[in-house]
Order: C-alpha cells, then sequence, then structure tokens
C-alpha cells in the first residue's frame, strides 16, 4: 500500500467522501476564539447526518451536510450544533489510491483553519 496523498478534484468529490472518523492533525486558530470547542477539538466523526465533535474537556453532537455555491461548485461542509451553526470551506482533500488514507483541510469563516487526518 503506498502512502502517497493524491489531490482529489473538490468540485466533483462525491461528499461522502467527506464522512468517517477524523483526527485534527494540526491547526491555525488566527483570530478564532482558542477557547471555543471547535478550535479545541481533538476529533470529529462525521457519520450519516451525525456529527460528534470531542474535545479535552468537552463531547458536542449534532448534525453535518454538504453544500456548494452555485458559482464554481465548491464544496462547504455545515456543522450544525444545538447552540450554532458553523460553515467550513473545504479548501483541500487528499486521500490514497486505494482510500485507505484521507486528509481534509477546512477553512472556517472565523480564521481557524483545520487539517483532519483520516488513518
Amino acid at each position: 500500500m503506498s502512502d502517497l496523498l493524491l489531490d482529489i478534484n473538490l468540485q466533483e468529490v462525491p461528499d461522502n467522501y467527506l464522512a468517517g472518523a477524523w483526527r485534527v492533525a494540526h491547526r491555525v486558530v488566527n483570530q478564532a476564539d482558542p477557547d471555543s470547542a471547535l478550535a479545541q477539538a481533538t476529533s470529529l466523526l462525521l457519520s450519516d447526518d451525525l456529527l460528534q465533535l470531542v474535545a479535552p474537556m468537552l463531547s458536542e453532537t449534532g448534525s453535518w451536510a454538504v453544500s456548494r455555491d452555485e458559482l464554481l461548485n465548491r464544496p462547504y461542509l455545515r456543522l450544525s450544533f444545538p447552540s450554532e451553526e458553523i460553515r467550513a470551506l473545504v479548501t483541500r482533500l487528499r486521500r490514497t489510491a486505494d482510500g485507505a488514507r484521507s486528509q481534509l483541510n477546512l477553512y472556517f469563516s472565523s480564521g481557524l483553519e483545520m487539517q483532519l487526518d483520516r488513518p
């Protein structure tokens, strides 16, 4: 098995490529609230319509969906929690040829950037 990650065309990516158990590998908080659950998250589980966010002292459950802009068909990840709804632009998705490993980069309007890995 090769560990070479290949870029996936975001305009043609099936929504189910984003589903799965993701581990937060890297984040840049920028001007986002560093105390927010999202800024402290260690993992995200995206399954069916269920979203589970895990942070050191917190676990939140909600729902998720993929939406696309009309002009360029870019995917956005919409995360809905009981207290708020957050939208993130999917800036990069990479996978191994066999789909065993994936890497997902998200950019949130708060300025938070997040790299997620799925082993």
